[in-house]
């Protein structure tokens, strides 16, 4: 095999040193590690005991389900639990577990209630929140305290867990009387915006009155009726307007042939005007039964005029005749016919004033239709405001209604509550110091320092302890070796130290199983 040059010599780990280390310094390793373990062990022995309850409190979903009745608090249950630790870790709520417990009553150090509050507030331990692995969600949280006593720590930590189900009871129902409350007020605004609207819309059709959208059909039936009305009052106005042409000139042709007292044909003048005049209204009812049934008002006028006036000729033909007296005095006839030249001229004067008010009240209904768009466009102005003012109360009462349901399911717990789901437990073993784990840490601290003490006495010794030492200081190669030459005397020490390494590391041994053991055991 080749050799192996010096720096790969140098490169190597120098097992032999390390053993030869061992075989002269175990006494100094053992007894300082086997020290350091003593200390770091006995410290937790004499270190103040501190006994931890625990508590794990449920978060209990509604029993009622959400889609008939939906909650109306804060569904963020992670910030409601750190308001919620808040208002228990507040200087008013741990003084009166302090004064009803009498916490640190015993400590000198802790004069004041400041002083108790802070020492409080680090022996209760942060919540823990226990969340669902599939979504993540908040499905239980875990309190805790820590006191010298482990039946004054099971007391706390039940205060405490007392407060958080009441405390979280009470924000549940005052931030659902408080939902409530605001969206009753809400309500109450929105139902002054919809009176208002309501107002304008009810003011707007008075003003507006018989011109709306909605009487459009009414204003056209009217209208058309109105229209029919008027060619009505028309045609019987130029009827009426025929009758006074022929009885003026009845009264003339009268005048006329008064002195005589015969007509043309030898007959009297008065029946021969009678005659005529039914002649005209027979024609005229001819006319009139061609284009109108008998139930026409102008149809049923004529005959009445014709019965009137067959009643004339006969109480004429009936009556004897008067002469007239001088110039002044005229015949029954003549008077018969001015009468009816009067009644004829009244009946247009009321005919012409009903024709005025019809093309009023016409024009009036064609100004409404006229008017119609810009009405509808401006109602629909005001309408879409009152829609919304409704819209928007609606909402705001069905979302009342609900909170309403919501508050009185909070007042009734059957929301979502906290319930307890492991009672505070009464330790048997203290929290700390843990003796087991100060024992571990008594080995690892005892090891550190048994190698730090060789490494020391190693360092300072500058004396050399074998060949390899010495090949390092001579400036030439070794050529020849003188081998050791051992005294039976050494020997014997050797063993003995030897052997008194090894008890002194079993008696370490098992001081240290002996230590673990009861630290295991007293906890």
């Amino acid at each position: 095999m080749p050799e192996l040059t010096e720096e790969q010599e140098i490169a190597q780990p120098d097992f032999d040193r390390y053993v030869d280390i061992v075989r002269r310094r175990h006494m100094y390793f053992l007894v300082p590690a086997f020290l350091g373990w003593l200390l770091v062990w006995g410290s937790s022995w004499i270190l103040p005991t501190s006994y931890k309850s625990s508590t794990q409190i449920l978060v209990e979903q509604p029993t009622m389900p959400e889609n008939y009745v939906a909650p109306n608090v804060n569904e963020n249950l992670q910030d409601r639990m750190q308001s919620i630790t808040q208002q228990i870790l507040s200087r008013t709520r741990l003084l009166i577990i302090i004064n009803k417990l009498g916490l640190y009553a015993n400590s000198d150090s802790l004069k004041t209630p400041d002083d108790k509050v802070d020492r409080m507030r680090k022996d209760i331990g942060p919540v823990e929140l226990v969340r669902d692995t599939r979504n993540n969600e908040i499905t239980a949280f875990k309190v805790s305290f820590s006191a010298h006593d482990p039946i004054l720590a099971q007391k706390v930590t039940s205060e405490l867990t007392q407060l958080f189900i009441d405390e979280n009871n009470r924000v549940r129902q005052e931030q659902s009387q408080g939902t409530t409350h605001f969206i009753e007020q809400q309500l109450a605004d929105a139902g002054v915006a919809l009176a208002a609207q309501e107002a304008k819309v009810k003011q707007f059709q008075a003003m507006h009155e018989g011109a709306l959208p909605s009487q459009q059909a009414s204003n056209l039936q009217i209208l058309a009726g109105l229209q029919g009305q008027l060619q009505n009052q028309q045609d019987a106005l130029n009827t009426a307007k025929q009758q006074r042409v022929y009885f003026q000139t009845l009264i003339e042709q009268y005048k006329n042939l008064h002195a005589s007292g015969r007509s043309v044909d030898g007959a009297p003048t008065e029946v021969t005007a009678l005659d005529q005049e039914l002649a005209r209204l027979r024609a005229q009812l001819t006319d009139l039964s061609s284009r109108y049934t008998d139930s026409y008002p102008d149809v049923q006028k004529v005959k009445a005029q014709i019965a009137k006036t067959e009643k004339q000729k006969q109480d004429f033909l009936a009556a004897p005749r008067t002469a007239s007296k001088g110039n002044d005095t005229e015949s029954a006839p003549l008077l018969q016919l001015q009468s009816q030249l009067q009644a004829n001229q009244v009946e247009i004067g009321s005919r012409e004033r009903a024709i005025a008010g019809l093309e009023a009240r016409i024009n009036e209904y064609q100004g409404r239709l006229n008017s119609q768009p810009a009405t509808e466009q401006q109602l629909a102005e005001i309408s879409r405001g009152y829609e919304q003012s409704k819209a928007n109360y609606d909402d705001l009462l069905k979302k009342k209604n609900q909170s309403v349901m919501a508050t009185s399911m909070e007042q009734l717990q059957q929301g979502e509550r906290f319930t307890i789901l492991d009672p505070p437990s009464l330790p048997v073993r203290p929290d700390f110091p843990n003796r087991l784990k100060f024992c571990g840490l008594g080995i690892v601290a005892g090891l550190g320092l048994g190698c730090i003490v060789v490494f020391l006495i190693e360092f300072m010794d500058d004396r050399m302890h074998g060949e390899k030492e010495l090949k390092e200081l001579l400036p030439v190669k070794i050529m020849a070796e003188i081998p050791e030459i051992e005294h039976p005397g050494d020997k014997e020490k050797q063993r003995k130290r030897i052997a008194l390494g090894w008890a002194t590391a079993a008696l370490m041994g098992a001081a240290i199983v002996v230590g673990s053991t009861v630290s295991y055991l007293r906890g």
